[in-house]
């Protein structure tokens, strides 16, 4: 693996005994309209999956299988060359505080010191199909470490087997840190299942890694605004280039992606040419990766 370091370096890509470790701070200055980090590559370790590939590595899965669509997500050639997605576009209208995009399973903490703007970014698990995570306005309201799971009557009719109340434990799904949100029954949490991390898989709750929560958790105080939203397409701009960053819609909620990548470069101030084929490229293969839409093909 050859991983250059920089100072934005969006994921800490390091040895498989510390992958998840202190994620490096971020520093955009002085506004946060970039793109941060650089991309990455590593090698399959057989019999390795993508999915325990980006749990090793620390980045969410569906991200990991998105940017690598030619493998095999469970049966991937040994000694295969794998891209990590470790670049991305900032959320359009991320403020301080928690800002959580749903459509690329990251989770965003920006706050500003001394006229600079400083970024941690973590891989997520969300709501499973019928349980999204709901978008919105919301705020930490509460911090508990090893909390107790009390099991809301939805999830009993399901699983009759499970207590009313779970204690902190290997079997909490809720891991060791929770931060409640003002959207009742919801909140930001660790996980005893990892492998779900970068995938729909709860019920509507944000589930980190647990060296990610716990280094989360640590830093957000109780008001931390925070911002749930949808946004499959992100545009940037980095000097003289435009770049698009599109992920797959599974909510359905953009009708027109060519229409939504029009206004946002409107709203960039972009007045240079776009590369046509390169963008209906981007917006088909939707790999969740920042691309310049001056390449030539």
């Amino acid at each position: 693996m050859n991983i250059r370091a920089f100072a934005l370096i969006f994921f800490l890509l390091s040895a498989p005994e510390a992958v998840h470790g202190d994620r490096p701070t971020m520093v955009v200055s002085p506004a946060p309209t970039a793109v941060i980090g650089e991309m990455g590559s590593t090698r399959i370790e057989p019999p390795e999956t993508l999915m325990e590939l980006a749990l090793r590595k620390g980045v969410g899965f569906q991200n990991l299988a998105a940017a690598n669509p030619h493998l095999d997500p469970w049966l991937p050639p040994a000694g295969a060359i794998v891209t990590l997605p470790t670049a991305t576009t900032l959320p359009v209208g991320i403020q301080p505080g928690i800002t959580i995009n749903l459509a690329e399973y990251r989770l965003y903490y920006l706050w500003r010191a001394k006229g600079r703007h400083m970024f941690r970014v973590y891989p997520i698990g969300i709501g499973s199909e019928g349980w999204n995570t709901p978008e919105g306005d919301f705020a930490i309201t509460a911090k508990a470490e090893r909390p107790a799971w009390t099991v809301p009557l939805s999830i009993r009719r399901e699983r009759p087997e499970l207590p009313p109340v779970v204690p902190p434990g290997p079997e909490n799904p809720l891991g060791e840190y929770w931060l409640q949100l003002s959207a009742r029954g919801y909140g930001i949490h660790g996980t005893n299942q990892p492998l779900g991390v970068g995938r729909r898989v709860s019920h509507g709750c944000i589930r980190l890694y647990p060296d990610d929560i716990r280094d989360l958790f640590a830093r957000v105080k109780i008001g931390t605004p925070v911002r749930i939203l949808y946004q499959p397409i992100k545009m940037a701009r980095r000097g003289n280039q435009l770049l698009l960053e599109v992920h797959a819609d599974h909510l359905g909620q953009i009708a027109d992606p060519l229409r939504e990548v029009l206004r946002q470069k409107q709203l960039l101030g972009w007045r240079g040419p776009l590369h046509y084929s390169t963008l209906m490229r981007v917006l088909r293969e939707a790999r969740g990766v920042p691309v310049p839409l001056l390449l030539e093909d």
